[in-house]
């Protein structure tokens, strides 16, 4: 997952809006969103490599959602998967602050996770292994910290807001449409994380396309204030739209996530 775009507690119908991009080499294997079968109570995509997700939610009205720090140092050899951090969470009845407790954040490549549920959500990465509660409002994570001002972590934000600020009942499909922005960003406006100009242009936009790595999937998530939870996979086949699946269940029990 390389972007978040989410409103939280901020808006007439909904206590949770996000709506996210992955973005994941093709040739990596994965399943589109579903119940598993091991963890029946999880609903997320699932990468078939290392088992875990990129985010997901519970019929408990749990949500965690993961993007990777970028940083071409950082060698992954022998580490564990990432998507371990979510999937565990989900699976689990911890808080967020416990569940940080029980995990060592040395043993992953450096990651960002927002976690918990419509009462509380926390933001952690291992980069710094600092935490804090996000506050209302609207928030975007790319794959540097909580709210870095890149272009598509800012572009995304402001369109989220701005479309949020215009209804009660949001269309999915704009939505989606905001996710699928693919205008890169202008060199002048790029972030320098060591990976050259190219590739900075190229991972510049909400929607990546290029021949091998790009966005793979797009997800929307909204908790109505009545219990409501919806989710919406868009899954796409080399940056062409493939299909979409929309699930909608009443939470059985907020946790409280304190």
């Amino acid at each position: 997952m390389c972007l978040i775009n989410l409103q939280f507690r901020n808006h007439p119908t909904y206590k949770l809006i996000v709506a996210a991009n992955r973005d994941e080499f093709y040739g990596r294997p994965a399943a589109p969103a579903h119940f598993w079968e091991d963890e029946p109570h999880i609903l997320a995509g699932r990468d078939l490599t290392g088992m875990g997700t990129w985010l997901g939610v519970t019929k408990q009205g749990r949500i965690a959602a993961l993007t990777n720090f970028r940083d071409p140092t950082n060698l992954e050899a022998g580490r564990l998967s990432r998507g371990a951090v979510v999937k565990d969470f989900l699976a689990g009845t911890d808080s967020p602050a416990d569940y940080l407790q029980s995990i060592d954040p040395t043993h992953y490549a450096g990651f960002n996770i927002i976690m918990g549920d419509v009462k509380k959500l926390v933001y952690y990465n291992n980069i710094q292994n600092e935490s804090y509660d996000i506050p209302p409002g609207t928030h975007g994570l790319s794959n540097h910290f909580l709210n870095t001002p890149w272009p598509k972590v800012t572009k995304g934000k402001e369109q989220l807001a701005s479309y949020m600020a215009q209804t009660d009942q949001p269309d999915m499909e704009m939505l989606f449409t905001i996710l699928a922005d693919a205008e890169q960003a202008p060199d002048t406006h790029l972030p320098d994380t060591g990976v050259g100009l190219d590739l900075e242009r190229m991972l510049s936009p909400m929607f990546i396309k290029t021949p091998d790595y790009g966005t793979r999937s797009a997800t929307v998530v909204l908790i109505a204030h009545d219990g409501t939870l919806t989710f919406a996979e868009r899954n796409y086949e080399k940056g062409e739209f493939k299909e979409d699946t929309v699930f909608e269940f009443k939470i059985e029990q907020e946790n409280t996530a304190e």
